[in-house]
């Protein structure tokens, strides 16, 4: 049975793992306990083993893509990095979405603000999270599961995937 997985890569990183019927298996926020304060090398290095742990091969995996914005690039960057690199090294594949991509593929648009996204995550597929690291997780695993599995996609979403199966 395939199973789909958004990771939304963060110092409080959100998991969430969607059978090929969109069910829920796993949704979780990863954090460290940083307590306020900055990460070292050996939080990050927890925080990367946390996420890999509750991966599996066979693993249809979306990653959320940069966000060249943000005022943490460089903490962010050896997150998303350090995933990625983790994930190649256990031998697992991912594609990468960009945060607009998982925006639009929401109903909430290209550049809509997180409150927005949160919506339309809840008016289209009835599920409300606290952590807009897990929304945004939730959103890039119904992506990686509508690459694979025949979903049907409003008009938005449809321009998602084709332009991700390009």
């Amino acid at each position: 049975m395939a199973s789909y997985v958004g990771i939304d890569p963060s110092t409080k990183t959100g998991l969430v793992r969607l059978d090929e019927d969109g069910e829920i298996w796993d949704e979780i926020e990863i954090s460290v306990g940083l307590n306020g304060r900055e990460p070292t090398a050996k939080d990050m290095a927890r925080l990367i083993d946390a996420v890999m742990g509750r991966l599996q091969k066979g693993d249809r995996i979306a990653i959320e893509g940069f966000g060249f914005a943000s005022q943490t690039g460089f903490l962010l960057g050896g997150i998303g990095w350090g995933i990625r690199m983790e994930i190649e090294r256990a031998g697992m594949q991912y594609i990468e979405i960009a945060p607009s991509a998982l925006k639009k593929f929401s109903g909430a648009g290209g550049n809509a603000a997180k409150e927005i996204l949160a919506v339309e995550v809840y008016k289209r597929w009835g599920v409300q999270y606290k952590s807009n690291n897990v929304t945004d997780a939730y959103v890039l695993a119904q992506i990686a599961r509508a690459i694979h599995e025949p979903v049907r996609l409003i008009k938005c979403q449809t321009e998602v995937i084709q332009k991700l199966k390009g």
